[in-house]
């Protein structure tokens, strides 16, 4: 009976020892989590589409609240959420946000089938990196799409599909959330985040070929050949030419469209702008006959 009872009593002892060493550990060791964390993770939209930069929602509501410590969160945006949500987080954190235009996913290649003729046939594995990784691909340019449609496997949103009819892919405006998986996946950085404009308007350059003129033109008939008239006529200094290859600065173009209709290559695109009025013919003989 003693040796059960001084059992009994030395296996409580070393119990109640480690429950004190757990104890103490703990407080010791303890790591503390902001409970704003938790909050800002419940607003965010729990796509976990990485477009913000950091490895989920999680990661972003982290990095939001430690941001709003130091007064700004300028610098962190959800693509997914839109102004909407980084709007209630600010209010959350207590701290103001600037005001973000809403961007969308660009892709800069025109070259259909039309302009862009096969010249090969590629019978590796049907990806955009197998095919870019190989060479050139299936067309004499080696900066167009490749049509294997990486892009439209990563995007979350089913906002982006190939077009049977051109090859190319296209992305649907009203489901796109600019989150960039598209323009990670691109292996010829063709897809570009841009700014969404006005009324959805914007102009941009449906080309990245760096080859000089009568090279870029043999591949593709609507390719840029770097002319420079373009430069020379935008009356705001938005557009550069730089590599044989013109680009258009959104935040200094202010949508003329002077440099669509002097491009002699069709390369510039201007996204939905209102059709232009039909010719009055006899408007015009007026005209020409009052000149």
């Amino acid at each position: 009976m003693n040796s059960i009872l001084i059992a009994v009593i030395v296996l409580g002892g070393i119990g109640i020892t480690a429950a004190f060493m757990l104890y103490a550990c703990s407080k010791k060791f303890a790591v503390f989590e902001d409970p704003r964390i938790g909050q800002v993770s419940e607003i965010l939209p729990g796509a976990n589409c990485g477009g913000c930069g950091f490895p989920g929602c999680s990661g972003m509501a982290s990095a939001l609240v430690k941001e709003s410590e130091k007064g700004s969160i300028d610098g962190l945006s959800c693509p997914v959420g839109g102004q909407e949500t980084m709007s209630k987080i600010a209010d959350l954190l207590g701290i103001a946000v600037a005001n973000g235009e809403p961007k969308v996913a660009v892709v800069r290649c025109n070259g259909t089938c039309e302009y862009r003729p096969l010249i090969a046939e590629y019978g590796g594995l049907r990806t955009c990196s197998a095919m870019h990784a190989c060479g050139a691909g299936e067309t004499a340019c080696g900066y167009g799409c490749l049509g294997c449609g990486d892009c439209v496997s990563v995007c979350q949103f089913d906002a982006i599909h190939l077009n049977p009819m051109t090859g190319l892919p296209e992305v649907d405006e009203e489901k796109c959330t600019a989150c960039g998986a598209c323009t990670k996946a691109c292996p010829r950085s063709i897809i570009e985040l841009r700014k969404k404009g006005p009324k959805g308007r914007r102009v941009f350059v449906s080309c990245v070929n760096k080859d000089k003129g009568a090279v870029s033109m043999k591949a593709c008939k609507v390719s840029c050949i770097g002319c420079g008239k373009c430069e020379k006529e935008c009356p705001f200094g938005a557009i550069t030419v730089e590599s044989n290859c013109s680009y258009i600065d959104s935040d200094k173009c202010r949508l003329c469209r002077k440099c669509v209709s002097i491009c002699p290559t069709k390369a510039i695109q201007a996204v939905n702008f209102p059709a232009p009025k039909p010719v009055d013919p006899k408007a015009e003989e007026r005209k020409e006959a009052l000149s």
